[in-house]
């Protein structure tokens, strides 16, 4: 079976390596991919790209950006009780951009975690920053981010790496982050070209207390000389196994 190998960055001991926060979230899902992408130089299965997601995400930004000019809140944020407004940084669409990101040498490993944020806000009141994701979807079910699907809990662990980011980067940040999440209606009788969304303002309470400890066992996985051991939870891992079982 051939497989497809990895040309943009391959980890070698001894040099300093950048991992992304998607990177970190990979080898939480499955270790032995992670180690065949990043030390074995295999190149991952991948996702196709959701433009229409993508471009939720790019006009959420141009709007809340019309409010960070003028240092106001967004209505989104009304229903939050902290007196909040977009930040204003020099760096901010650096931290955007997908190939920059805000990020931080962890010296202990020698890693580069980096991280793309959505947007960053800012409580009036204790100067804390709050860390903010767009998410979208369409479903007549009520949107819950604590309903145990896998995706949810990766969100959630987005925001922790990148409370962890801003905090390592000499930032205040607080706990508490927010998720604008847009739900596309379907319930109109026509399209006409258009699609309609209703955005719920979603707070969730981050914890970064697990995200080093974490840098420290993958660094410890990449130094190794043994591929991970075979997970059975792992997709990627249980169509590989079935395809060599007959010998394809």
């Amino acid at each position: 079976m051939a497989f497809r190998k990895n040309n943009t960055y391959k980890y070698e001991s001894g040099k300093t390596f950048k991992l992304s926060r998607s990177g970190i979230d990979s080898f939480i899902k499955c270790q032995r991919c992670f180690y065949l992408n990043k030390v074995g130089n295999i190149k991952d299965i991948g996702m196709p790209g959701f433009s229409l997601n993508s471009a939720h995400d790019e006009l959420m930004k141009k709007e809340l950006d019309t409010y960070r000019e003028k240092a106001e809140a967004h209505p989104y944020m009304e229903s939050l009780n902290k007196n909040l407004i977009p930040f204003q940084h020099e760096k901010m669409e650096e931290w955007r951009n997908n190939f920059k990101g805000i990020a931080y040498h962890h010296k202990k490993t020698d890693l580069i975690i980096t991280g793309a944020i959505d947007d960053v806000w800012i409580d009036t009141d204790t100067n804390e920053l709050v860390i903010v994701e767009y998410k979208s979807t369409s479903t007549q079910s009520e949107i819950d981010l604590n309903d145990g699907t896998p995706w949810k809990e990766q969100y959630k662990r987005q925001i922790d790496i990148y409370q962890w980011l801003f905090r390592m980067n000499g930032f205040e940040v607080s706990d508490d982050s927010v998720f604008l999440y847009s739900n596309g209606i379907k319930t109109a009788e026509k399209f006409n070209d258009v699609m309609n969304f209703k955005t719920y303002v979603l707070e969730y309470k981050g914890s970064t207390d697990w995200v080093e400890p974490k840098i420290i066992e993958i660094k410890k996985v990449l130094d190794q000389t043994s591929i991970p051991s075979l997970n059975e939870e792992c997709e990627t891992c249980s169509y590989v196994e079935s395809v060599q079982a007959y010998n394809l």
